[in-house]
C-alpha cells in the first residue's frame, strides 16, 4: 500500500508511467528526479503520510525502496 501511493506521487510528480517505477529505482539515476523535485517529493510525502522527514535522513534516500522502508518505520496503521 505504502509502494503504490509513493509511485503514484513520483509518477505524477515526474510526470513518468507508474509502471516505470519499481522498488529499486534510483531516485536520481533512473527517475532523473533533480534537488527540487526531491525537496517537492519530500514535502508530498510528508503530508500524504502525516510524517515528518529530517533533513539529515535525505542523503540515506536514494531508491523507492529507502522512501517506502522509511516511511513504514515512522508511520503508524500501515
Amino acid at each position: 500500500m505504502v509502494f503504490e501511493k509513493v509511485r503514484k506521487i513520483l509518477s505524477d510528480q515526474l510526470e513518468i508511467d507508474e509502471e516505470s517505477i519499481t522498488m529499486e529505482s534510483d531516485l536520481i539515476e533512473d527517475l532523473k528526479a533533480d534537488s527540487l523535485a526531491i525537496v517537492e517529493l519530500i514535502m508530498d510525502l510528508e503530508q500524504e503520510f502525516d510524517l515528518d522527514i529530517p533533513d539529515e535522513e535525505l542523503p540515506k534516500v536514494v531508491t523507492v525502496k529507502d522512501v517506502v522502508t522509511y516511511i513504514e518505520k515512522n508511520i503508524g496503521g500501515f
